[in-house]
C-alpha cells in the first residue's frame, strides 16, 4: 500500500464540521447495521452450512469430528503436559487431574517471534519442543536432576493447535489452512501431529501425544467439566470458531467407521469459513472485501474477518483512510503512520469505547501517541462511534453463529450456557451484552420469552487450551486402554 503525506496550503489544521460527520455517521450506520430479519436469515444459512459439513467431506465449514467421544465423568486423573500454539505465545501446562472435578495447573508461556509463524514448519514444532523441554526440565526433575517419572514412563500430551485440521483419528491431524496471521511453509496438507512427534524425537522427551485438539473443542470440554449445563463452546477473539457435542447418527461422513449411532462426538465447527468463496449471506461493506482481498488467504475465512479481534481495527483504519483520501480528516497532518497496513490494533478500539471522560482524552491519546495526529473533540467522538458500529457487527454475527448451533440442537427451551473464551467477549466493553440483544433479535417473541429467564446464557469459559486439552487426553487414556476404538 503506498503511504502518503496530506500537504495543504494552510498552516491551521482544519477539523470536519459537526454536520459533516454526522452525515457521514448516519452512512456508515447504514452499512453496518444488521437487522433482526436479516439476522434470522444468516441463522438459517448458517445451520443448512452446519448440515452440509456434517454430510459430506471439504465442505465451506468442515464441521471437523474431534473423536471426542462424550462428555467427562469429572473422575478423570493423573498427570498431563499440554501445550497450546496460540497467536503470540506459546503455553506449556502441566495438569494434575484430581477426580471430583478438582485440578491443578503449572504453567509457562514462551514468546512466539512473528517470523516464527513465516519460517519452516518443522522448525516451528523444533521450537515447540524445545519450550516443552525446558519446562520439563524446569517442572519435572527433582533434587538430582533426573526426571519424576519411572523407568520407561512416558507422560500423555494434549497438543492444542487451533487451526482448521482434518482428523481421522484423535492423535492424527491433516493442516487445511493456517490462520490467525501464521504462514510456514511445508505444513499445509501435512500430518502436523506426525511433524510434532518428528520434534519430540529430536529433544529425547518423555512424551506420547495423545490428542490432537483444537482450542474450542478443549474449551467445550472444560467448561462443561466445570458445569455440566454448558453444552456449546465459542471463540471470539483473535480468531472465531465453536464447537458442540453432536450425535454420531447424525454425521453422516463418518458412517463408515462403524462408530454406534447412540455415541456423542465433539463436532468442531471450524465456522470461520462460513461463506467463504461465494459470499452469498454475509453483509460484506466494500472495506471487509479490501481486508479480504489484502490477506494472505483472499477468499477465505469469510465469517471470520467481519467477526474477529485480528481484523475489526483494520476495518476502521480503511474507513479514516478513506475519509483522509476525500479530505474530510486530519487536513494539513501528516497521516503516513495511520495509512500502514494494521496499524490500529482492536485493543485501541476498546481503549476508545471505554473512555468516559468528557473531552475523550484516551481517544486524544491514542492518535497523538500511535499517529502523532491532533483531533477535535467531534471527530473522536465519531471515532469512537465508528468503532462501536463495526465491533457491534462483530457481535451481532457471533449471536448467529450461536443461534444456528442453539436451533440445530433444539437447545432453545430447554436452555444451555454457552461457554465463550477470547479477548473480543472477555475485555471490550458492552461485548458480551451485545451478544444477548442479538439472540433475543434473532428468536423474536419467543426468544423474549424464554431468554429473558436466561435460559440461553453465554460466560467466560474455563482453559480450554490447558485443561481442555489435558481432560481430551484423560479421556482418550480411558477410552484407548478400554480397547474402545483403537483405531481413533
Amino acid at each position: 500500500m503506498t503511504m502518503h503525506t496530506r500537504t495543504h496550503k494552510q498552516v491551521d489544521l482544519t477539523h470536519t464540521t459537526e454536520k459533516m460527520i454526522g452525515d457521514r455517521l448516519r452512512k456508515y450506520e447504514s452499512l453496518f447495521k444488521l437487522t433482526p430479519e436479516h439476522m434470522r436469515r444468516l441463522v438459517k444459512a448458517f445451520t443448512e452450512a452446519l448440515d452440509l459439513g456434517l454430510a459430506k467431506p471439504k465442505q465451506v465449514v468442515p464441521m471437523e469430528p474431534t473423536f471426542v467421544f462424550g462428555w467427562p465423568s469429572r473422575q478423570e486423573q493423573g498427570d498431563f503436559l499440554t501445550l497450546d500454539l496460540g497467536g503470540t505465545n506459546l503455553r506449556v501446562c502441566l495438569v494434575t487431574l484430581q477426580g471430583e472435578g478438582k485440578f491443578e495447573i503449572t504453567q509457562s508461556k514462551y514468546q512466539l517471534k512473528e517470523e516464527q509463524k513465516q519460517e519452516d514448519g518443522q522448525k516451528l514444532f523444533d521450537f515447540c519442543a524445545e519450550c516443552l523441554k525446558k519446562f520439563v526440565d524446569a517442572h519435572l526433575t527433582d533434587e538430582n536432576g533426573g526426571l519424576r517419572l519411572k523407568p520407561g514412563e512416558n507422560l500423555p500430551f494434549g497438543f492444542t493447535f487451533s487451526y482448521p485440521c482434518s482428523q481421522e483419528r484423535i492423535d492424527h491431524g491433516e493442516l487445511i489452512r493456517w490462520t490467525k496471521g501464521f504462514q510456514n511453509p511445508h505444513t499445509e496438507g501435512q500430518d502436523v501431529a506426525a511433524m510434532f512427534r518428528k520434534s519430540l524425537e529430536r529433544f529425547n522427551l518423555p512424551i506420547e501425544l495423545t490428542a490432537l485438539v483444537n482450542d474450542t473443542t478443549g474449551t467445550l470440554i472444560a467448561s462443561h467439566y466445570a458445569n455440566p449445563k454448558s453444552k456449546i463452546a465459542v471463540v471470539l477473539g483473535t480468531g472465531c470458531n465453536a464447537a458442540y457435542m453432536e450425535h454420531v447418527k447424525n454425521i453422516p461422513k463418518i458412517k463408515h467407521l462403524g462408530i454406534d449411532d447412540n455415541t456423542q462426538m465433539a463436532s468442531n465447527c471450524e465456522w470461520g469459513a462460513f461463506d467463504s468463496f461465494e459470499h452469498e449471506h454475509l453483509p460484506r461493506t466494500k472495506y471487509d472485501v479490501i481486508v479480504d482481498e489484502t490477506s494472505s488467504k483472499p477468499g477465505e475465512q469469510a465469517f471470520e474477518k467481519l467477526i474477529s479481534g485480528l481484523y475489526l481495527g483494520e476495518i476502521l483504519r480503511l474507513i479514516l483512510c478513506e475519509l483522509i483520501d476525500e479530505d474530510v480528516l486530519f487536513l494539513g497532518q501528516d497521516t503516513s503512520q495511520l495509512e500502514i497496513p494494521y496499524a490500529l490494533d482492536t485493543a485501541l478500539l476498546s481503549l476508545m469505547e471505554n473512555d468516559q471522560t468528557d473531552a475523550l482524552l484516551t481517544v486524544i491519546g491514542i492518535f497523538a501517541h500511535f499517529f502523532a495526529l491532533e483531533t477535535a473533540i467531534e471527530e473522536r467522538q465519531f471515532f469512537r462511534a465508528l468503532a462501536h458500529l463495526i465491533v457491534v457487527r462483530a457481535a451481532r454475527l457471533g449471536a448467529c453463529g450461536i443461534a444456528a448451533i442453539v436451533s440445530r440442537m433444539d437447545y432453545l427451551e430447554e436452555g444451555c450456557l454457552v461457554g465463550v473464551e477470547g479477548s473480543l467477549y472477555n475485555k471490550y466493553p458492552g461485548f458480551v451484552e451485545t451478544v444477548h440483544e442479538g439472540l433475543q433479535d434473532i428468536f423474536g417473541e419467543q426468544g423474549r420469552r424464554v431468554l429473558i429467564p436466561l435460559n440461553i446464557i453465554t460466560h467466560h469459559a474455563e482453559d480450554g487450551s490447558g485443561l481442555g486439552s489435558a481432560i481430551i487426553a484423560a479421556m482418550t487414556r480411558i477410552r484407548l486402554d478400554a480397547g474402545l476404538y483403537p483405531n481413533l
